[in-house]
């Protein structure tokens, strides 16, 4: 994971540069004025397929509900290299106007040039940049050896109805590509070393839901002195589990983690895994509780169930858990992980409510890495960080179906990290337009250098 100072990034044309910066900023503040909650994802999806046909390129929109349509485009290679797709998804979460500065739909653009609006960073910003990368490719007549595709889904916020990328790799298996660039890092932290990281994410956690039911005898609530009422006993394991912070699992993406943050390949060897962890959260506020929560199983308590009856002490009482899992983790050792943290002192029954849902990650190695690394080095003065988003992303979904190799990554580096972390799933949403004038020109170059 050195840096490759040795790359140079060519030169590009000033007006074509000039252009594509132009239109990714009109096209993210055209497609944040569309409100795609979670639905009316068509409405951005014709809006990018008229914008991409009118610079030439090969588009589809694809759907299994109408209104919740997926683009797939395309500029073909000639079939001498790898492939390569741009990935991002039109649907956001909800809004609500009374909490924001601005009104979340209609795509302020500030005199410090920030552009505020529900997406600015989950992620019509980088859905903007990647298409208007594709569009200037094609205007300039550029063709890889590999197929070049843009991939923009529907329902990735919530990924229940059956319409977006869990559906799109089963019915239309050629938008398999070797690599993809996806959501989820890109961001810049200064260290406390003076060095600076960049994230890039190369997998996602999975979850595993557990329920832990304290197990009492029943009784009436109006003589407490009998029975084994079960909630205050659930009242006690709740006490144990805390917050479910994770307890630090030997994982190779840790390991990786901790190196990037603290320049040293021996770290977790020298300090253990929790003082090597320790150590690593000291090098910037970002990673002070977030790197023990990318670490290990987390176990947080999210809802209670007690008592059908007000007047009935429960001889059952239960939570349920969202475990989110490190890729490879089997339910077995997740069950094992909330039997060991709760202990044998109080009686309980362990259940999973529901089957777990795997992560996976890509290996931060290879030609994209290298690539990103390079760029991070010359134009951004950083280095790479390989993270494990503890959220959800579609490169679940390409990784496990195709065996693409996915990252996320889109460079910011006038936003502050602050900024954009605040502003997923949050008031006040916003990216500085220089940011996504940078994300389309990484992507440019990224597919120049990649597929030739």
């Amino acid at each position: 994971m050195g840096q490759h100072t040795e790359a140079r990034i060519p030169a590009e044309d000033e007006l074509e540069a000039a252009r594509r910066d132009r239109e990714s900023i009109e096209l993210a503040r055209e497609i944040i004025r569309i409100d795609s909650t979670n639905g009316n994802e068509t409405a951005v999806a014709e809006v990018l397929a008229q914008y991409l046909s009118s610079a030439g390129v090969e588009v589809e929109l694809i759907a299994n509900d109408p209104a919740r349509a997926n683009v797939v485009a395309r500029i073909p290679g000639t079939g001498q290299g790898p492939s390569l797709a741009f990935v991002g998804h039109s649907d956001v979460v909800p809004a609500d106007a009374r909490d924001w500065q601005v009104p979340p739909f209609e795509a302020v653009l500030d005199d410090q040039g920030y552009l505020w609006g529900r997406g600015a960073v989950d992620m019509k910003d980088e859905v903007a940049a990647r298409t208007a990368a594709m569009a200037s490719l094609a205007r300039q007549g550029w063709r890889g050896g590999g197929d070049l595709l843009l991939v923009i889904v529907a329902d990735e916020e919530d990924g229940s109805a059956n319409v977006g990328m869990n559906w799109l790799v089963k019915e239309r298996p050629d938008i398999a590509t070797d690599f993809a660039l996806n959501e989820g890092g890109g961001m810049a932290y200064p260290l406390a070393d003076g060095r600076a990281v960049i994230d890039v994410s190369i997998g996602e956690k999975g979850t595993c839901p557990i329920r832990v039911d304290a197990v009492g005898e029943a009784g009436h609530a109006s003589m407490p002195e009998l029975g084994d009422n079960a909630v205050p006993l659930l009242g006690q394991l709740l006490s144990i589990l805390g917050k479910g912070q994770a307890e630090p699992i030997d994982h190779p993406t840790i390991q990786a983690m901790v190196t990037a943050l603290l320049n040293d390949d021996n770290a977790v060897e020298r300090l253990g895994l929790r003082g090597a962890i320790e150590a690593a959260s000291q090098m910037h506020p970002r990673w002070h509780g977030a790197l023990l929560s990318t670490s290990g199983i987390t176990m947080a308590p999210t809802m209670l169930h007690g008592s059908k009856a007000r007047n009935v002490m429960p001889a059952r009482a239960g939570v349920e858990l969202d475990c989110r899992i490190l890729p490879g983790t089997t339910e077995a050792e997740v069950l094992a992980a909330v039997r060991a943290r709760l202990g044998d002192d109080i009686a309980y029954e362990l259940s999973q409510v529901e089957p777990a849902i795997h992560g996976n990650a890509s290996e931060p190695a290879g030609v994209l890495w290298d690539l990103m690394a390079a760029y991070a080095a010359q134009t951004l003065g950083s280095t790479l960080m390989p993270v494990l988003c503890t959220g959800f992303t579609d490169s679940v979904f390409l990784r496990r179906e195709f065996g693409t190799v996915a990252y996320g990554f889109s460079p910011f580096i006038t936003t502050p990290s602050e900024v954009i972390e605040s502003g997923y799933h949050n008031k006040n949403e916003r990216v500085h337009i220089d940011d996504i004038s940078l994300s389309a020109s990484f992507h440019v170059h990224a597919a120049r250098t990649l597929l030739g």
